[in-house]
């Protein structure tokens, strides 16, 4: 407890108001955090009345201190003091039950007086003895800054930090166990403000958490809001000013995903202002202890056919040629390598063993039950913890997903369509279990024409295939822009070869899909077909260019004889990445609240701060055919 009311009268960040204050004159040795925690508000609060108090802090100077709205009233508090015992001998039919009732006093403090009573009944005859107690009750106070809260349905800790009028963090703070994700029913510690004080939560309304450095041009961008509607929705913006870490109300169809086209390359590499040694773990499932390493043989065979250990011996070593360009420009980097042996037990071993509080950033591991169970440990010491190769299930405050959501693949796919400048028609082809996703398509291009697979005419089922007739009179001299979606081999191949046999000297068509699945690649497509229909999709990475001077291409096929994979040019891109930021800031926090896009091999990265959690990566590629190549699309 004393630990909470510490951290609640030291960080607390409450709306008070300036109208209601009294005066304090700096004492020697006082600091703002010993006058804050003297009247139960918190520095930001004085500073917000005391601006110059940031500069000039110094005895004699009065300050304005705002009345705290914490409730802190004197209790009575009761002690008890043991003065003897009196005897009883027990009648039929007594219970400990009733003989607690009738001296007043617990029956857990009769067992106490009597331990025979913890293994044996009470039975007729016996002779126990009833402990008799003094009472005082003396006033106390700093016992009721908090009280508890029991969450409500549909409530996270955004919606209760903002009806209590503090930040996420601050919540945490004050309830170390909490789980990650409320359940109704679970129990908090809250600041103990009347009933009156707590703000209403509106179910059309979503609660947005401001990150550090983060202005209104920048909330601006990000939920679409200029700072007077802001004010609006949140009051106390015009009287407290806006700050890290305050959870205000947005519309509930706000959509916090920034743009995501046309946004500047960062290069980071004329930022680096930060030469401390960058201490990260990697952990991958190497599984060594499968493997005979005193057998050359065994081992390349196991390379060979094992697909995971390949996958992460290419991640490794592009992790390895990402330290060795780092350090070129002046970045040294402690390295430590865990074999988390895709295996929970393995994973508890490890952060058992290890000490990560100090570390700059963990990445790893790829299993998503170990990469929750490693991000959820290490956020209490808030250690970045990189998915570098999957989606984690939950992206908790300390997770940076380095892979973009399908959502992002979408937008990005519909904005570029929309950057059309001729406004080309648009026409959606899609089988039956895709209806969804064309409805959707029809909403964003309200003139496109839609055309879906047909059904078997017995069963009723999608039988994924579109007649010929379908697509008589739909294109004209001119662009046509044509989303395919499915994820059907047969339909892709069948409705691919119909398409293309539409494109005339005078009659454009180009192929989109806003999901570039396996059907797209199936045995029966062809490439020609696809790079005649400019076929272009969203996608995580794009190819390298191979005709292009580039020093880790070349470095890796010096060394392996071979183009270097998708996975080890993740594993250099992503590490990368990191280490750059790293060099950038104090930690990585700080260095991905900037909503700036970073470029590297064939992977890119614009971390944008989520609206439950950690951050995402933001940054996609539309990429297209382009004379059998694969490229980077720049317009339509």
């Amino acid at each position: 407890m004393k630990k909470l009311l510490t951290v609640l009268v030291i960080v607390l960040s409450l709306n008070l108001s300036a109208q209601n204050y009294i005066e304090h004159k700096i004492k020697e040795g006082e600091t703002i955090e010993s006058i804050a925690k003297k009247y139960l508000v918190t520095p930001f609060d004085i500073y917000a009345l005391n601006p110059d108090a940031k500069t000039k802090f110094q005895a004699n100077t009065v300050l304005i201190i705002p009345n705290s709205k914490i409730k802190n009233e004197p209790l009575n508090e009761e002690t008890k003091e043991l003065i003897g015992y009196k005897t009883h001998k027990v009648k039929r039919k007594e219970t400990l039950y009733g003989l607690s009732k009738k001296y007043g006093v617990s029956e857990d403090e009769i067992k106490k007086a009597n331990r025979f009573l913890y293994s044996e009944n009470l039975k007729k005859g016996d002779k126990i003895r009833i402990p008799k107690f003094k009472t005082f009750v003396s006033k106390v106070s700093l016992k009721n800054t908090v009280k508890k809260y029991t969450v409500l349905p549909k409530e996270g800790k955004w919606r209760i930090a903002y009806k209590f009028g503090i930040t996420v963090e601050e919540l945490e703070a004050l309830n170390p166990e909490m789980k990650p994700i409320l359940q109704p029913g679970d129990e908090l510690n809250v600041p103990n403000i009347e009933d009156k004080d707590e703000k209403p939560i509106d179910a059309a309304y979503d609660y947005y958490e401001v990150l550090p450095k983060e202005g209104f041009y920048r909330l601006k961008i990000k939920t679409g809001l200029t700072q007077e509607q802001l004010e609006a929705l949140n009051p106390e913006l015009k009287e407290n000013g806006l700050k890290a870490g305050m959870v205000l109300k947005v519309p509930a169809s706000t959509d916090t995903v920034s743009s995501l086209l046309d946004v500047e390359t960062t290069k980071l590499e004329s930022k680096i202002n930060n030469f401390k040694v960058k201490k990260i773990a990697l952990m991958l499932p190497y599984r060594l202890h499968r493997i005979d390493v005193d057998s050359v043989e065994e081992a390349k065979e196991e390379i060979k056919t094992n697909k995971l250990l390949s996958l992460v011996l290419d991640f490794h070593v592009g992790v390895k040629m990402a330290l060795d360009s780092a350090k070129q420009l002046g970045i040294s980097t402690n390295l430590k390598v865990f074999d988390t042996e895709y295996q929970p037990s393995t994973i508890s071993q490890i952060l058992a063993d290890n000490d990560f509080s100090d570390y700059d950033a963990v990445i790893g591991p790829i299993q998503e039950k170990n990469f929750d169970r490693v991000a959820n440990s290490l956020r209490g010491d808030r250690v970045p913890v990189i998915a570098a190769l999957n989606k984690p299930k939950e992206v908790y405050a300390n997770v940076f997903q380095s892979i973009p959501e399908d959502k992002l693949l979408q937008k990005a796919m519909i904005d570029f369509i929309k950057t059309d400048s001729l406004k080309s028609r648009v026409v959606v082809i899609a089988d039956q279990s895709h209806r969804t996703v064309s409805e959707m398509l029809k909403k964003e291009f309200p003139s496109a024409s839609q055309i879906y697979s047909q059904k078997d005419k017995k069963t009723g089922k999608d039988a994924h295939f579109i007649y010929p007739v379908q697509l008589e009179n739909v294109f004209r001299p001119g662009k046509t822009i044509v989303f395919l979606e499915t994820d059907n081999d047969a339909f892709a191949s069948s409705a691919i070869s119909l398409l293309n046999s539409k494109v005339t000297n005078t009659t454009e068509i180009i192929l989109v899909t806003l999901d570039k699945n396996r059907a797209f690649d199936g045995k029966d497509v062809d490439n020609n077909n696809l790079s005649n229909l400019k076929f272009h999709y969203p996608s995580v990475r794009k190819d390298y260019d191979e005709s292009m001077s580039n020093s880790f291409v070349k470095a890796y096929k010096e060394e392996f004889g071979v183009y270097p994979s998708k996975y080890a040019a993740r594993g250099f891109d992503v590490t990368l990445d990191i280490l750059l930021r790293l060099a950038s800031e104090d930690n990585l926090y700080e260095a991905s609240n900037e909503v700036f896009e970073t470029k590297y091999i064939e992977n890119k990265f614009r971390y944008t701060k989520s609206l439950y959690g950690g951050y995402i990566n933001e940054a996609v590629y539309i990429v297209k055919y382009d004379n059998l190549r694969i490229v980077e699309a720049n317009k339509i």
